[in-house]
């Protein structure tokens, strides 16, 4: 066998190769710079992957934390004066944390973040939500108020990442905080907030001094203001009706259809917007308003039948404009109860447009008739309930007088009736229709009789009853108070689950809606021989009219109880009641005030009165049907001929 020898030449390239590698490792090796620099973008990197993640769960859920090596102090300050240029010089002070500054009064707990100088979380502290929670406006962000803008070395920022340095003092029994992000120690872009000691309205100014060789004032500077409206009450259905976008524009008061899915607005002179959920608002105010906005609303409710956190997404994009180089707008930020008594006090401002009393008559009613009955018997009873039942009894005895018209022209029509069949029988036949008319048109006029009459006083009753509809779900008084077993008279009045789903009806059983239904049936079949009284005896051709009454006798009280299952049990209550009111009322002028005896002798003393002169309608009408006949007539022979 061969024996090995010692090859001198492998030895010599091995080490030579070894030597070329370590001396290419040596030169390419990062540079302190370098390795500052990729441990920054790992903890950039680290926490836009918390921050996606936070909003998938629609923020609901805590930013992971970051185990990522930290840089030195020297080698992040370095990388944020790169990135911040001017703007570092808040990163380096030691406000540069999430510290929160808290401001309170007896009304409101609100927290400001020193990162983005914004509110992150506002708690109503006199009211809960419909599961006994403390009720938040803004909280684990769902807002978001935001400044974005260009600086002059090109770069584009936004102060929700930027940090501001707090300064907390008072001004007499107001809280101020001033948050400042500053370039410079005399330099600086500030958030002032100013709380009163009872009050549900912020004032609010955006402020700024020598910013100019900051900010690139020649390009836009945006407003962006954002929240996602929480569920607070029982029916996420009811709730999600009532929660919409409001706003004033040039001192027009508008709003987005809370059913759209999705809904967006350019405005010009903008007063106001308003983030409103059915019993709260969020609110931003403009001293001298706004040049221009876009709004935006997108329904999240897409399954009524699931419980969810939110109902809409709401935002608002405002650009800014900086005069003589700074910013200098002042606001006001409103976070409360959507209640008239409370809106109506800010003067000029046209905030109890927020609550939803309907519009034009409607909204006319509820404003100086039923809000001011409603807040004076609440003040004098403790229990809603019995207020709602004293209200209804107000509101029918006030219309009582409505009610004895329309039973009058019913007995009125009852007496007359025996005549105007007696006309059917004489004047027969389709030929015969127009005459037919004419007759009993003379008789009811020489009678004193007018068919309408019947119909005015329920025509009066619909815009008292449309009113109703609005006012008790945007009546934040009557909220959690229960009366008998509906423990929340703004939500409904649930006495049994079901273990399914009826369509339009729900997976619940509401007692109040079943007892107006009750209600209403009675009252229909008393009120069916009444409206048939009111007409005419049937005639040719025309549609049988007791049938049609019949159907709706039971068709209305079904429909009423299917709408009304999900509503708040107050308007059920109210229409129960009322109801049986009506009846009653139509009880004692059936037996104890109307005579029918003396309403007979009544329109035979009028039948033999001289007819009054006819009115210039009347005349024109009678020259109409008097035209219509003889052309009738002339139709008929030529058809002989």
């Amino acid at each position: 066998m061969e024996e090995k020898k010692f090859d001198l030449n492998s030895l010599i390239g091995f080490v030579l190769l070894g030597a070329i590698m370590i001396w290419y490792f040596y030169n390419n090796q990062p540079t302190p710079e370098q390795i500052a620099n990729q441990k920054a973008e790992q903890v950039q990197d680290s926490i836009n992957r918390a921050e996606a993640a936070s909003n998938k769960n629609e923020g609901l859920q805590q930013s992971p934390e970051i185990t990522t090596d930290q840089p030195s102090d020297s080698l992040v300050l370095a990388e944020t004066q790169n990135r911040l240029g001017a703007f570092a010089y808040s990163a380096s002070l030691p406000s540069a944390t999430d510290h929160e500054t808290v401001l309170e009064n007896e009304l409101l707990r609100i927290k400001v973040s020193n990162k983005g100088g914004q509110i992150t979380e506002v708690l109503l502290k006199d009211y809960l939500t419909y599961n006994k929670l403390p009720l938040y406006i803004i909280k684990d962000k769902n807002a978001s108020f935001n400044l974005s803008f260009a600086t002059q070395d090109n770069r584009n920022l936004q102060t929700k990442d930027l940090y501001f340095e707090p300064t907390m003092t008072t001004n007499g029994e107001n809280q101020v905080l001033s948050m400042k992000l500053k370039v410079a120690a005399d330099k600086w872009l500030e958030y002032r907030y100013e709380l009163k000691p009872d009050d549900y309205m912020l004032d609010f100014a955006i402020k700024s001094q020598g910013m100019e060789n900051a900010i690139n004032t020649s390009q836009n500077i945006n407003l962006d203001w954002q929240l996602k409206s929480y569920r607070t009450e029982k029916s996420v259905k009811y709730e999600n009706q009532y929660t919409d976008l409001r706003y004033l524009e040039n001192g027009e008061f508008e709003y987005m259809n809370a059913m759209s899915d999705e809904d967006e607005e350019e405005v010009r002179g903008l007063n106001w917007v308003s983030f409103k959920q059915q019993f709260f608002a969020s609110v931003l105010l403009a001293e001298d308003k706004f040049d221009s906005a876009k709004l935006m609303s997108k329904n999240l409710v897409q399954n009524e039948d699931i419980d969810t956190i939110f109902t809409k997404q709401y935002a608002a994009y405002i650009p800014l404009e900086a005069k003589g180089g700074d910013l200098n707008y002042n606001l006001n930020m409103y976070y409360g109860p959507v209640d008239y008594q409370i809106l109506s006090q800010y003067k000029g401002k046209q905030l109890d447009r927020i609550v939803s009393l309907g519009w034009g008559i409607f909204r006319w009613i509820n404003k100086f008739v039923f809000v001011p009955v409603f807040s004076l018997l609440s003040k004098f009873i403790g229990n809603y309930g019995i207020a709602i039942i004293l209200l209804t009894i107000v509101v029918r005895i006030f219309m009582s007088p409505v009610v004895y018209k329309s039973y009058l022209s019913s007995a009125k029509m009852k007496v007359l009736r025996p005549e105007m069949q007696e006309i059917n029988d004489r004047l027969k036949g389709k030929e015969n229709a127009m005459k037919r008319q004419q007759e009993t048109m003379a008789l009811q006029r020489k009678a004193g009789v007018n068919p309408l009459s019947g119909c005015i006083p329920a025509l009066i009753q619909m815009p008292v009853f449309f009113a109703l509809f609005r006012f008790f779900p945007a009546n934040i008084d009557i909220r959690q108070n229960g009366f008998l077993w509906a423990d929340d008279l703004s939500a409904y009045d649930e006495v049994l689950q079901l273990p399914f789903k009826i369509p339009f009806y729900g997976d619940h059983v509401s007692l109040f809606p079943i007892l107006a239904s009750v209600a209403i049936f009675f009252y229909m079949q008393m009120t069916q021989s009444q409206q048939m009284n009111m007409q005419q005896p049937a005639q040719e051709g025309m549609p049988d009219m007791q049938k049609m009454m019949k159907m709706m006798m039971w068709f209305s009280p079904i429909m009423m109880m299917f709408f009304f299952n999900s509503y708040a049990s107050s308007l059920s209550l109210y229409y129960f009641v009322s109801n049986l009111l009506t009846i009653a009322i139509m009880l004692v002028i059936k037996h104890f005030i109307i005579d029918e005896d003396k309403i007979h002798e009544q329109i035979q003393e009028n039948k033999k009165r001289p007819e009054k002169k006819k009115s210039a309608f009347r005349q024109k009408l009678d020259e109409a049907m008097k035209q219509a006949q003889q052309q009738q007539e002339l139709q008929k022979k030529g058809k002989r001929r």
